[in-house]
């Protein structure tokens, strides 16, 4: 008996290079023992609507599309508190998620990845009654993402983000807050803040500092002071490029926080808008969702993969279930495009 996958495609992210490829991946995932229902995103938060509906129904969950479509399903899944595990075909525009875990840039290799793998359990952010999968943050640059257009995105990647920050340098704005967590308690005047599970953001390495693991039950904090001089803005841009020590730059690693604001502070959570907040709990969710990964020592995580092989194949092994002729694709065969985001966000 073959299983089942939902397959949930946003066919814009990137540069909708996956609707080339959507054939030969249902292919890789039918023959690798799964009964495939196709779901083309059809608006915004519809992966998030979807995930959540219909979690219970599947043996696995796959995302095809950037890290916002991620997040979406992530979410989902833990709103509807259903344990299905996920694979993820990378097809944005950035992929910080995706690189993280050596996820392979090549869709129908990440395909064959998913149904030859083992799962392996993550961490994920709780932010208020929201969730993330790896990146929580305000102030400078944070609002590119969302707010570059997606058709700028699409042609130009990575450097769209680039060309949209450098025209927020010379403004900054900086917020008045207090960060209270076991580890550090942080007041003063701060532009920029994010707790991450990553290492990389906007597609740089290392930012987030060294020895980071996706699994290990802690985020990587950095908050930024505001400078008030040439010298300090030259510290705080020698410390993320070299690597070298500066008293502008708070950075720790916790399991839980909170952050206090003087005013409502604009979040993005997974490069999307997360709504204005005053107060903010970010927690730790501990090997919230599994996600299937390829046998390999590259991922940054405790666990070795090999080490849960023996386990996991000690049932049926992925692969070897029933193929059946055809995948079933729901929804429409044409591919919509998704439509804008909502001045407001609906409540997840």
């Amino acid at each position: 008996m073959s299983k089942k996958m939902l397959f949930i495609v946003n066919p814009r992210s990137g540069k909708g290079s996956i609707k080339t490829r959507l054939m030969d991946i249902l292919d890789i995932f039918v023959k690798g023992g799964y009964e495939v229902t196709v779901h083309p995103t059809q608006a915004y938060m519809d992966g998030f609507k979807t995930a959540k509906k219909k979690a219970g129904e599947y043996d696995l969950i796959v995302a095809g599309g950037g890290d916002g479509t991620l997040d979406e399903i992530v979410s989902g899944l833990l709103r509807a508190d259903f344990p299905t595990p996920i694979g993820y075909i990378p097809a944005g525009s950035t992929n910080d998620f995706a690189n993280s875990l050596h996820i392979s840039k090549n869709m129908l290799q990440a395909a064959t990845d998913i149904v030859e793998g083992v799962p392996h359990a993550f961490d994920v952010g709780k932010f208020n009654q929201d969730f993330f999968v790896y990146i929580a943050a305000f102030g400078l640059f944070t609002d590119v993402s969302y707010e570059t257009n997606q058709d700028l995105k699409n042609i130009l990647g990575h450097a769209a983000y680039i060309l949209e920050g450098t025209q927020r340098i010379f403004n900054i704005k900086s917020y008045n807050l207090k960060v209270v967590s076991e580890e550090a308690e942080l007041e003063g005047e701060f532009i920029f803040g994010m707790v991450s599970n990553s290492t990389s953001v906007g597609g740089f390495k290392k930012l987030t500092g060294p020895d980071v693991m996706l699994d290990d039950g802690v985020f990587e904090v950095m908050f930024i002071r505001k400078p008030k001089t040439l010298l300090d803005l030259n510290e705080i841009i020698g410390s993320l490029v070299g690597g070298t020590d500066t008293k502008m730059i708070e950075a720790f690693k916790t399991s839980a926080m909170t952050v206090i604001a003087e005013e409502e502070i604009p979040w993005t959570l997974d490069g999307e808008y997360g709504g204005e907040h005053a107060e903010v709990e970010i927690r730790n969710l501990k090997h919230a969702v599994e996600i299937m990964l390829p046998v390999n020592e590259k991922a940054p995580l405790i666990n070795n993969v090999n080490e849960i092989q023996g386990e996991f194949y000690e049932g049926e092994p992925s692969g070897t279930a029933e193929i059946t002729e055809e995948p079933e694709i729901s929804g429409t065969e044409e591919l919509h495009p998704e439509t804008e985001a909502p001045e407001e966000l609906p409540e997840k």
